[in-house]
């Protein structure tokens, strides 16, 4: 098992369809590093609402491995289907993006809808709160302002609400 301080990276794995928490637990089990985040939420059927908990990105789980050593014990984990990269060499996920997403999802007040692209807009810097030093881009939806917040590692982005006069403008 690789610890962070142990000299692994983090990587990100593809899973089969609505398979992320139980990847996660046999990854836990297996003592594979593993970081899941989670958002609750509130699911309504017709008899009854319940909350629930639902990975903030659909399909993905990652993990803290040596490469080497552990990359084929997490393709063997039970629904996982590959590492995600380019070609055939999987992409290194920074520490920094995975501290954004820890902070995103101890902020679930603050998040919106996942989105697969960043729409055209403005990039920022947060001054204070929560997202402090955290760089997105800016969307105006309606009389809300929303930061979208950008991983290049993943692929993804995450709108956040945020007040307008807590954001300054980045030089690209």
């Amino acid at each position: 098992m690789t610890t962070p301080d142990q000299g692994g990276l983090w990587y990100e794995v593809y899973v089969c369809s609505r398979h992320e928490k139980k990847v996660h637990r046999l990854f836990q089990d297996s003592g594979v590093t593993s970081f899941l985040p989670l958002l609750e939420t509130l699911r309504q059927w017709k008899d009854r609402k319940k909350k629930v908990q639902e990975p903030l990105f659909r399909g993905y789980v990652f993990v803290y491995i040596d490469m080497r050593r552990e990359h084929l014990k997490v393709l063997d984990t039970e629904g996982v289907v590959k590492f995600v990269g380019v070609g055939k060499v999987p992409s290194v996920i920074g520490d920094k993006d995975i501290e954004w997403l820890r902070t995103l999802a101890r902020e679930p007040d603050h998040i919106g809808r996942t989105v697969v692209s960043v729409p055209v807009g403005r990039r920022v810097r947060v001054l204070a709160g929560p997202f402090k030093d955290f760089e997105g881009t800016v969307v105006k939806q309606g009389r809300e302002d929303r930061m979208v917040v950008f991983f290049d590692s993943i692929m993804q982005g995450v709108e956040i609400s945020i007040f307008p006069e807590l954001l300054v403008p980045v030089d690209s």
